[in-house]
Protein backbone atom coordinates (compact mmCIF):
# COMPACT_ATOMS: atom_id res chain seq x y z
CA UNK A 1 0.00 0.00 0.00
CA UNK A 2 1.14 3.63 -1.26
CA UNK A 3 0.92 5.60 1.92
CA UNK A 4 1.91 9.44 2.24
CA UNK A 5 3.77 9.59 6.20
CA UNK A 6 3.38 12.42 8.49
CA UNK A 7 6.59 12.91 10.25
CA UNK A 8 7.77 15.95 12.97
CA UNK A 9 11.23 16.93 13.87
CA UNK A 10 10.97 16.24 17.66
CA UNK A 11 11.91 12.51 16.34
CA UNK A 12 15.80 12.47 15.69
CA UNK A 13 15.79 12.11 11.37
CA UNK A 14 17.67 8.63 11.33
CA UNK A 15 15.34 7.22 13.55
CA UNK A 16 12.45 8.66 11.14
CA UNK A 17 14.30 6.78 8.42
CA UNK A 18 14.18 3.92 10.29
CA UNK A 19 10.51 3.97 11.13
CA UNK A 20 9.99 4.34 7.31
CA UNK A 21 12.06 1.22 6.54
CA UNK A 22 10.14 -0.61 9.74
CA UNK A 23 6.65 0.44 8.03
CA UNK A 24 7.83 -0.97 4.61
CA UNK A 25 8.73 -4.30 6.52
CA UNK A 26 4.72 -4.05 7.43
CA UNK A 27 3.63 -3.67 3.64
CA UNK A 28 3.30 0.02 3.64
CA UNK A 29 5.40 1.60 0.66
CA UNK A 30 6.23 5.30 1.98
CA UNK A 31 5.97 7.49 -1.03
CA UNK A 32 6.29 10.73 0.25
CA UNK A 33 6.60 12.31 3.77
CA UNK A 34 4.61 15.80 5.58
CA UNK A 35 6.81 16.86 7.45
CA UNK A 36 4.60 18.66 10.10
CA UNK A 37 6.72 20.84 12.29
CA UNK A 38 9.11 20.69 15.57
CA UNK A 39 12.85 21.47 15.34
CA UNK A 40 14.33 19.99 18.73
CA UNK A 41 16.40 16.95 16.42
CA UNK A 42 16.54 18.68 12.70
CA UNK A 43 19.29 20.86 11.10
CA UNK A 44 18.83 24.66 12.00
CA UNK A 45 17.87 24.69 7.86
CA UNK A 46 16.25 23.35 5.58
CA UNK A 47 14.46 19.79 5.93
CA UNK A 48 15.42 16.15 7.28
CA UNK A 49 16.77 13.77 4.87
CA UNK A 50 14.26 11.04 5.15
CA UNK A 51 15.29 8.92 1.93
CA UNK A 52 11.84 9.82 0.18
CA UNK A 53 10.50 13.08 -1.08
CA UNK A 54 10.06 15.43 2.45
CA UNK A 55 7.26 18.02 1.81
CA UNK A 56 7.16 20.94 3.84
CA UNK A 57 3.52 21.97 5.57
CA UNK A 58 3.17 25.00 5.49
CA UNK A 59 -0.08 27.30 6.39
CA UNK A 60 -2.97 26.04 7.91
CA UNK A 61 -2.25 21.80 8.71
CA UNK A 62 -5.49 20.83 7.07
CA UNK A 63 -4.79 21.96 3.80
CA UNK A 64 -1.15 21.13 3.67
CA UNK A 65 -2.41 17.59 4.27
CA UNK A 66 -5.03 17.76 1.31
CA UNK A 67 -2.39 19.32 -0.97
CA UNK A 68 0.09 17.02 -0.63
CA UNK A 69 -2.62 14.02 -0.57
CA UNK A 70 -3.59 15.33 -4.02
CA UNK A 71 -0.18 16.22 -5.05
CA UNK A 72 1.31 12.48 -4.27
CA UNK A 73 -2.27 10.01 -4.83
CA UNK A 74 -1.58 7.44 -1.69
CA UNK A 75 -3.71 5.59 -1.10
CA UNK A 76 -3.47 5.62 2.87
CA UNK A 77 -2.07 8.43 5.38
CA UNK A 78 0.08 6.87 7.55
CA UNK A 79 0.77 8.92 10.91
CA UNK A 80 4.91 8.47 12.24
CA UNK A 81 4.15 12.05 14.22
CA UNK A 82 3.52 12.23 18.11
CA UNK A 83 2.79 14.52 20.66
CA UNK A 84 3.64 17.61 20.63
CA UNK A 85 3.55 18.63 17.37
CA UNK A 86 -0.03 16.28 16.66
CA UNK A 87 -1.28 16.40 19.18
CA UNK A 88 -4.56 14.80 20.07
CA UNK A 89 -7.06 17.61 18.37
CA UNK A 90 -4.78 18.41 15.77
CA UNK A 91 -4.72 14.42 14.62
CA UNK A 92 -8.65 14.38 14.38
CA UNK A 93 -8.49 17.57 12.36
CA UNK A 94 -6.28 15.57 9.97
CA UNK A 95 -8.05 12.33 10.37
CA UNK A 96 -10.81 14.59 9.20
CA UNK A 97 -9.35 15.69 6.44
CA UNK A 98 -8.23 12.11 5.09
CA UNK A 99 -11.17 10.29 5.46
CA UNK A 100 -13.15 13.44 3.30
CA UNK A 101 -10.54 12.61 0.65
CA UNK A 102 -12.14 8.61 0.54
CA UNK A 103 -8.04 7.65 2.43
CA UNK A 104 -7.72 5.37 5.47
CA UNK A 105 -5.61 7.09 8.43
CA UNK A 106 -3.34 4.65 9.79
CA UNK A 107 -1.13 5.08 12.81
CA UNK A 108 0.88 2.64 15.24
CA UNK A 109 -2.09 1.52 17.04
CA UNK A 110 -5.36 2.55 15.28
CA UNK A 111 -6.86 2.68 11.65
CA UNK A 112 -9.93 5.29 10.65
CA UNK A 113 -11.42 3.61 7.19
CA UNK A 114 -13.63 6.28 5.45
CA UNK A 115 -17.34 5.91 6.12
CA UNK A 116 -18.54 6.00 2.57
CA UNK A 117 -17.59 3.47 0.25
CA UNK A 118 -18.55 1.47 -3.16
CA UNK A 119 -20.29 3.40 -6.35
CA UNK A 120 -22.19 6.33 -6.37
CA UNK A 121 -25.64 6.36 -7.32
CA UNK A 122 -26.61 7.05 -11.04
CA UNK A 123 -28.92 10.03 -10.11
CA UNK A 124 -28.39 13.23 -8.31
CA UNK A 125 -27.81 12.42 -4.11
CA UNK A 126 -28.31 14.41 -1.13
CA UNK A 127 -27.12 13.13 1.87
CA UNK A 128 -28.72 14.71 5.21
CA UNK A 129 -26.72 14.06 7.93
CA UNK A 130 -26.15 15.27 11.49
CA UNK A 131 -24.14 15.07 15.06
CA UNK A 132 -26.71 13.12 16.68
CA UNK A 133 -30.12 11.95 17.46
CA UNK A 134 -32.84 14.15 17.86
CA UNK A 135 -30.99 16.78 15.82
CA UNK A 136 -33.65 17.44 13.38
CA UNK A 137 -32.63 15.24 10.45
CA UNK A 138 -35.89 13.98 9.70
CA UNK A 139 -37.43 17.71 9.62
CA UNK A 140 -35.00 18.62 6.89
CA UNK A 141 -35.05 15.97 4.61
CA UNK A 142 -38.48 16.31 5.01
CA UNK A 143 -38.56 19.95 4.19
CA UNK A 144 -35.85 19.04 1.39
CA UNK A 145 -38.19 16.06 -0.33
CA UNK A 146 -41.52 18.90 -0.28
CA UNK A 147 -38.97 21.34 -1.99
CA UNK A 148 -37.93 18.83 -4.55
CA UNK A 149 -41.07 17.81 -5.32
CA UNK A 150 -42.68 21.16 -6.06
CA UNK A 151 -39.51 21.54 -8.69
CA UNK A 152 -40.64 17.99 -10.26
CA UNK A 153 -37.19 15.90 -9.44
CA UNK A 154 -39.16 13.31 -8.21
CA UNK A 155 -37.49 12.41 -5.06
CA UNK A 156 -38.00 9.48 -3.26
CA UNK A 157 -36.11 9.17 0.23
CA UNK A 158 -34.32 6.56 1.51
CA UNK A 159 -34.01 6.99 5.64
CA UNK A 160 -31.97 4.87 7.60
CA UNK A 161 -32.47 4.22 11.16
CA UNK A 162 -32.08 1.54 14.47
CA UNK A 163 -35.43 0.38 14.11
CA UNK A 164 -35.67 0.24 10.07
CA UNK A 165 -36.50 -2.91 8.24
CA UNK A 166 -34.79 -6.25 7.71
CA UNK A 167 -35.05 -5.67 4.20
CA UNK A 168 -35.92 -2.40 2.36
CA UNK A 169 -39.61 -1.57 2.70
CA UNK A 170 -41.04 0.99 0.35
CA UNK A 171 -43.86 3.34 1.19
CA UNK A 172 -45.70 4.61 -1.79
CA UNK A 173 -46.56 8.32 -2.13
CA UNK A 174 -50.27 8.59 -0.45
CA UNK A 175 -50.41 5.06 1.35
CA UNK A 176 -48.80 5.66 5.02
CA UNK A 177 -52.07 6.43 7.07
CA UNK A 178 -52.97 5.62 10.73
CA UNK A 179 -54.52 2.38 9.90
CA UNK A 180 -51.71 1.02 8.00
CA UNK A 181 -49.04 2.34 11.22
CA UNK A 182 -51.64 0.27 13.60
CA UNK A 183 -51.21 -3.15 11.84
CA UNK A 184 -47.43 -2.49 11.40
CA UNK A 185 -47.42 -2.14 15.01
CA UNK A 186 -49.37 -4.94 15.89
CA UNK A 187 -47.14 -7.69 13.47
CA UNK A 188 -44.24 -6.15 15.74
CA UNK A 189 -42.78 -3.98 13.22
CA UNK A 190 -41.08 -0.67 14.03
CA UNK A 191 -44.11 1.42 13.07
CA UNK A 192 -42.85 5.19 14.09
CA UNK A 193 -39.76 4.16 11.55
CA UNK A 194 -38.20 7.20 9.99
CA UNK A 195 -39.02 6.48 6.21
CA UNK A 196 -42.50 5.87 7.70
CA UNK A 197 -42.45 9.58 9.51
CA UNK A 198 -40.63 11.27 5.98
CA UNK A 199 -43.88 9.39 4.18
CA UNK A 200 -46.29 10.66 6.22
CA UNK A 201 -45.22 14.33 6.30
CA UNK A 202 -44.22 14.65 2.94
CA UNK A 203 -45.97 12.56 0.53
CA UNK A 204 -43.47 11.22 -1.27
CA UNK A 205 -42.26 8.04 -1.87
CA UNK A 206 -39.55 6.83 0.99
CA UNK A 207 -37.50 3.61 1.58
CA UNK A 208 -36.41 2.41 4.66
CA UNK A 209 -33.57 0.66 5.61
CA UNK A 210 -31.97 -0.39 9.08
CA UNK A 211 -28.40 -0.24 10.89
CA UNK A 212 -26.78 -1.27 13.49
CA UNK A 213 -23.77 0.30 15.14
CA UNK A 214 -21.89 3.71 14.76
CA UNK A 215 -18.28 4.75 14.66
CA UNK A 216 -16.45 8.06 15.50
CA UNK A 217 -16.85 9.03 11.59
CA UNK A 218 -20.26 7.44 11.43
CA UNK A 219 -19.67 4.30 9.83
CA UNK A 220 -23.03 1.73 10.56
CA UNK A 221 -21.03 -1.75 11.57
CA UNK A 222 -23.96 -3.53 9.14
CA UNK A 223 -26.57 -1.55 6.97
CA UNK A 224 -29.13 -2.28 4.38
CA UNK A 225 -29.02 1.28 2.97
CA UNK A 226 -27.36 0.32 -0.67
CA UNK A 227 -29.89 -1.94 -1.22
CA UNK A 228 -32.30 0.56 -0.32
CA UNK A 229 -31.35 2.97 -2.47
CA UNK A 230 -31.03 1.02 -5.62
CA UNK A 231 -34.45 0.24 -4.57
CA UNK A 232 -35.17 3.96 -4.80
CA UNK A 233 -33.78 3.71 -8.45
CA UNK A 234 -36.18 1.14 -9.58
CA UNK A 235 -38.53 3.64 -8.32
CA UNK A 236 -37.57 6.08 -10.90
CA UNK A 237 -36.08 8.38 -8.72
CA UNK A 238 -34.79 11.43 -9.89
CA UNK A 239 -33.50 12.86 -6.71
CA UNK A 240 -32.16 10.77 -4.13
CA UNK A 241 -32.38 12.25 -0.81
CA UNK A 242 -30.37 9.75 1.83
CA UNK A 243 -30.88 10.32 5.57
CA UNK A 244 -28.46 9.45 8.24
CA UNK A 245 -29.43 8.10 11.40
CA UNK A 246 -27.78 9.59 15.02
CA UNK A 247 -24.07 10.65 13.84
CA UNK A 248 -24.22 7.91 11.57
CA UNK A 249 -23.82 8.77 8.10
CA UNK A 250 -25.03 6.39 4.86
CA UNK A 251 -22.53 4.71 3.42
CA UNK A 252 -23.27 5.32 -0.05
CA UNK A 253 -20.72 8.48 -1.75
CA UNK A 254 -23.41 11.42 -2.80
CA UNK A 255 -23.22 14.58 -4.59
CA UNK A 256 -24.30 17.24 -2.15
CA UNK A 257 -24.75 16.74 2.15
CA UNK A 258 -26.83 18.96 4.16
CA UNK A 259 -25.45 18.93 7.87
CA UNK A 260 -28.51 19.31 10.76
CA UNK A 261 -26.77 20.47 14.04
CA UNK A 262 -28.49 21.28 17.22
CA UNK A 263 -28.21 24.61 18.40
CA UNK A 264 -27.76 23.37 21.70
CA UNK A 265 -25.00 21.37 21.01
CA UNK A 266 -21.50 21.52 22.90
CA UNK A 267 -19.31 23.31 19.97
CA UNK A 268 -16.46 20.18 20.56
CA UNK A 269 -19.11 18.03 19.10
CA UNK A 270 -18.85 20.03 15.84
CA UNK A 271 -15.60 21.59 15.95
CA UNK A 272 -13.57 18.35 17.66
CA UNK A 273 -13.45 14.83 17.59
CA UNK A 274 -14.68 13.75 13.95
CA UNK A 275 -17.21 17.24 13.73
CA UNK A 276 -14.95 18.57 11.53
CA UNK A 277 -15.57 15.38 9.33
CA UNK A 278 -19.28 15.75 8.70
CA UNK A 279 -18.87 19.75 7.92
CA UNK A 280 -16.15 18.77 5.38
CA UNK A 281 -18.88 16.61 3.54
CA UNK A 282 -21.81 19.38 3.99
CA UNK A 283 -22.58 22.18 1.79
CA UNK A 284 -25.54 23.47 3.73
CA UNK A 285 -25.58 23.48 7.60
CA UNK A 286 -28.52 23.83 9.58
CA UNK A 287 -28.31 25.07 13.01
CA UNK A 288 -32.02 23.72 14.53
CA UNK A 289 -34.01 24.23 17.86
CA UNK A 290 -32.11 27.87 18.41
CA UNK A 291 -35.23 28.88 20.49
CA UNK A 292 -33.96 25.83 23.16
CA UNK A 293 -32.93 27.39 26.76
CA UNK A 294 -29.39 25.90 26.11
CA UNK A 295 -29.32 27.88 22.51
CA UNK A 296 -27.75 30.79 24.03
CA UNK A 297 -25.54 33.47 22.23
CA UNK A 298 -22.58 31.87 23.27
CA UNK A 299 -23.03 28.83 21.82
CA UNK A 300 -24.35 29.77 18.37
CA UNK A 301 -21.30 32.11 18.06
CA UNK A 302 -18.59 28.78 18.71
CA UNK A 303 -20.88 26.57 16.39
CA UNK A 304 -20.83 29.62 13.76
CA UNK A 305 -16.93 29.82 14.17
CA UNK A 306 -16.40 26.19 13.78
CA UNK A 307 -18.38 26.29 10.26
CA UNK A 308 -16.31 29.17 9.34
CA UNK A 309 -13.57 27.40 10.11
CA UNK A 310 -13.78 24.67 8.64
CA UNK A 311 -15.86 24.63 5.60
CA UNK A 312 -16.16 28.49 5.12
CA UNK A 313 -17.81 28.37 2.14
CA UNK A 314 -20.89 26.32 3.42
CA UNK A 315 -23.91 28.29 3.46
CA UNK A 316 -25.66 28.13 7.16
CA UNK A 317 -29.07 28.78 7.94
CA UNK A 318 -30.19 29.17 11.65
CA UNK A 319 -33.53 27.40 12.03
CA UNK A 320 -36.34 27.08 15.16
CA UNK A 321 -38.96 24.30 14.36
CA UNK A 322 -42.99 25.37 14.72
CA UNK A 323 -45.24 21.75 15.19
CA UNK A 324 -47.64 21.74 11.79
CA UNK A 325 -50.88 19.62 12.52
CA UNK A 326 -51.42 17.39 9.62
CA UNK A 327 -55.16 18.12 10.35
CA UNK A 328 -57.74 20.37 10.80
CA UNK A 329 -57.98 20.93 14.74
CA UNK A 330 -59.25 24.03 14.63
CA UNK A 331 -61.67 24.50 18.33
CA UNK A 332 -60.65 20.53 19.17
CA UNK A 333 -59.88 19.63 22.52
CA UNK A 334 -56.57 17.62 21.92
CA UNK A 335 -53.62 16.25 23.73
CA UNK A 336 -50.42 16.55 22.70
CA UNK A 337 -47.55 14.12 22.69
CA UNK A 338 -43.79 15.02 21.99
CA UNK A 339 -40.18 13.86 22.41
CA UNK A 340 -39.59 17.65 22.97
CA UNK A 341 -38.33 18.39 26.48
CA UNK A 342 -40.64 20.22 28.63
CA UNK A 343 -39.65 23.27 28.15
CA UNK A 344 -39.79 23.17 24.57
CA UNK A 345 -43.48 21.04 24.56
CA UNK A 346 -44.67 24.04 26.65
CA UNK A 347 -44.41 26.22 23.33
CA UNK A 348 -45.43 23.73 21.27
CA UNK A 349 -48.62 23.57 23.37
CA UNK A 350 -48.99 27.45 22.94
CA UNK A 351 -48.56 27.13 18.99
CA UNK A 352 -50.63 24.62 18.43
CA UNK A 353 -53.27 26.80 20.22
CA UNK A 354 -52.50 30.02 18.87
CA UNK A 355 -52.13 28.72 15.12
CA UNK A 356 -54.13 26.34 14.72
CA UNK A 357 -57.04 26.28 16.94
CA UNK A 358 -56.88 23.73 19.36
CA UNK A 359 -57.74 23.52 22.90
CA UNK A 360 -54.88 21.67 23.89
CA UNK A 361 -56.19 19.88 27.49
CA UNK A 362 -53.41 18.16 28.19
CA UNK A 363 -49.68 16.94 27.24
CA UNK A 364 -46.76 14.63 27.58
CA UNK A 365 -43.03 15.42 26.75
CA UNK A 366 -42.16 11.67 27.20
CA UNK A 367 -43.67 9.74 24.21
CA UNK A 368 -39.81 8.13 24.17
CA UNK A 369 -40.13 6.70 27.55
CA UNK A 370 -43.09 4.13 26.94
CA UNK A 371 -44.01 3.54 30.51
CA UNK A 372 -43.94 7.15 31.15
CA UNK A 373 -46.12 7.97 28.54
CA UNK A 374 -48.37 4.93 29.64
CA UNK A 375 -49.07 7.10 32.48
CA UNK A 376 -49.50 10.57 31.16
CA UNK A 377 -52.08 8.70 29.06
CA UNK A 378 -53.86 7.10 31.56
CA UNK A 379 -54.32 10.59 33.23
CA UNK A 380 -55.90 12.38 30.29
CA UNK A 381 -59.46 12.83 29.82
CA UNK A 382 -61.57 14.31 28.04
CA UNK A 383 -60.13 14.97 24.28
CA UNK A 384 -61.32 14.75 21.23
CA UNK A 385 -58.01 14.56 19.44
CA UNK A 386 -54.63 12.86 19.69
CA UNK A 387 -52.12 15.31 18.30
CA UNK A 388 -48.87 13.31 18.28
CA UNK A 389 -45.37 13.54 16.52
CA UNK A 390 -44.78 10.08 14.66
CA UNK A 391 -41.82 9.09 16.78
CA UNK A 392 -40.96 6.43 19.14
CA UNK A 393 -44.10 5.46 21.25
CA UNK A 394 -46.28 7.48 18.80
CA UNK A 395 -48.00 4.34 17.04
CA UNK A 396 -48.06 1.51 19.31
CA UNK A 397 -49.13 3.14 22.71
CA UNK A 398 -50.47 6.69 21.81
CA UNK A 399 -52.18 5.99 18.67
CA UNK A 400 -53.75 2.49 20.01
CA UNK A 401 -54.70 4.24 23.26
CA UNK A 402 -56.81 7.31 21.61
CA UNK A 403 -58.07 5.18 19.04
CA UNK A 404 -59.39 2.96 21.94
CA UNK A 405 -61.09 6.05 23.59
CA UNK A 406 -62.84 6.85 20.65
CA UNK A 407 -60.64 9.91 19.62
CA UNK A 408 -59.10 11.06 16.13
CA UNK A 409 -55.56 10.82 15.60
CA UNK A 410 -53.73 13.54 13.55
CA UNK A 411 -49.95 13.65 13.19
CA UNK A 412 -48.06 16.81 13.90
CA UNK A 413 -44.40 17.78 11.70
CA UNK A 414 -41.87 20.13 12.75
CA UNK A 415 -41.55 22.52 10.23
CA UNK A 416 -38.06 24.96 10.46
CA UNK A 417 -38.44 28.16 10.12
CA UNK A 418 -35.65 30.80 9.54
CA UNK A 419 -35.07 32.97 13.16
CA UNK A 420 -31.81 34.57 12.89
CA UNK A 421 -30.41 36.37 9.66
CA UNK A 422 -31.57 36.80 6.04
CA UNK A 423 -30.58 33.41 4.91
CA UNK A 424 -33.73 31.24 3.29
CA UNK A 425 -34.14 28.02 3.83
CA UNK A 426 -35.89 26.79 1.26
CA UNK A 427 -33.64 28.52 -1.47
CA UNK A 428 -30.63 27.03 0.49
CA UNK A 429 -32.47 23.80 -0.41
CA UNK A 430 -32.79 24.63 -3.71
CA UNK A 431 -29.54 25.16 -4.01
CA UNK A 432 -28.17 22.37 -2.70
CA UNK A 433 -30.32 20.24 -4.98
CA UNK A 434 -28.95 22.09 -8.21
CA UNK A 435 -25.34 21.21 -6.65
CA UNK A 436 -26.33 18.07 -6.46
CA UNK A 437 -27.84 17.83 -10.38
CA UNK A 438 -24.61 19.67 -11.47
CA UNK A 439 -22.15 17.59 -9.49
CA UNK A 440 -24.13 14.39 -10.99
CA UNK A 441 -23.44 15.79 -14.78
CA UNK A 442 -19.81 16.54 -13.75
CA UNK A 443 -18.73 12.69 -12.10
Amino acid sequence: MNVLALVDGEHYPPVTRWGIQAARTMGYEVIAALFRGGAEKIPVQGLPDLGVETIPAEGDRMTALADAIARVSPEAVLDLSDEPVLGYRERMELVAVTLATGLPYLGPDFRLDPPVWGPPLSAPTVAVIGTGKRTGKTAIAGELARVAAELGDEPVVVAMGRGGPPEPQVALAGTVDVERLIELARRGEHAASDYLEDAVTTGVTTVGARRSGGGLAGAPLATNVREAADRALELGAGLVILEGSGSSVPPVPWDAGILVVPADVPPEYLGGYLGPYRLLRSDLVVLTMAGSPQAGPENLLALRSHVQRFRGDARLVVTDFVPVPLGDVQGKDAFFTTTAPGAVAVRQVAALEAVHGAHVVGWSDRLADRAGLVEDLERAQGYEVLLTELKAAAVDVACERALTAGAQVVFVDNRAVVVDGRDDLRDALETTIELAKVRREGR
